[in-house]
């Protein structure tokens, strides 16, 4: 008896492996490509914030001093102690006063001394209680500013802000 042998397979067929590296190539090339478009959309075609900076040479300081309503003088900080019992407490606090006008924060500084004695006299004689609320300290800002109208005249400071309050 003879052994018939299977048919011969026929000739394999080729893979094609060209599918599988193409689709990673084309996704490394979209990758680049657009992380190069983002990086050159934000390096040159933003706004450089140079352009804030006016004809004069002047930049956002000097702009941030300016208030729509007025001008705004900053003030040193105030470290006092509050008039507790126990005198163990005290208040540190930086503020910025809104003037009407240059006229105004010139007059403001030019009666510094004024004003520095002024305010460590209302602050130091304030207790806890007396600043711990919300309420109070809206009215010890009102306090504030008619104690600089009484100085440099009358409605010439609008509103003071306090750009510091630490109660310890």
């Amino acid at each position: 008896m003879a052994d018939k042998k299977a048919p011969a397979p026929e000739k394999e067929e080729k893979k094609k492996p060209g599918k599988l590296k193409l689709i990673i190539i084309l996704v490394v090339v979209l990758v680049v490509l657009g992380g190069g478009g983002f990086a050159a959309w934000k390096f040159f075609l933003q706004p450089k914030a140079d352009d804030d900076v006016n004809a004069t040479g002047e930049g956002a300081a000097t702009q941030a001093e300016e208030a729509p309503g007025g001008q705004l003088v900053t003030l040193d900080s105030f470290v006092v102690n509050l008039s507790d019992p126990m005198g163990r407490r005290y208040l540190k606090t930086t503020m910025d006063v809104e003037v009407a006008n240059a006229a105004a924060a010139a007059e403001l500084t030019a009666s510094m001394p004024r004003v520095k004695d002024t305010l460590l006299l209302l602050l130091s004689s304030k207790s806890f209680e007396d600043i711990s609320s919300m309420d109070k300290k809206i009215e010890l800002k009102n306090d504030i500013v008619n104690r600089l109208n009484q100085i440099i005249g009358k409605n010439k400071v609008s509103n003071v802000y306090f750009t510091e309050f630490v109660v310890q």
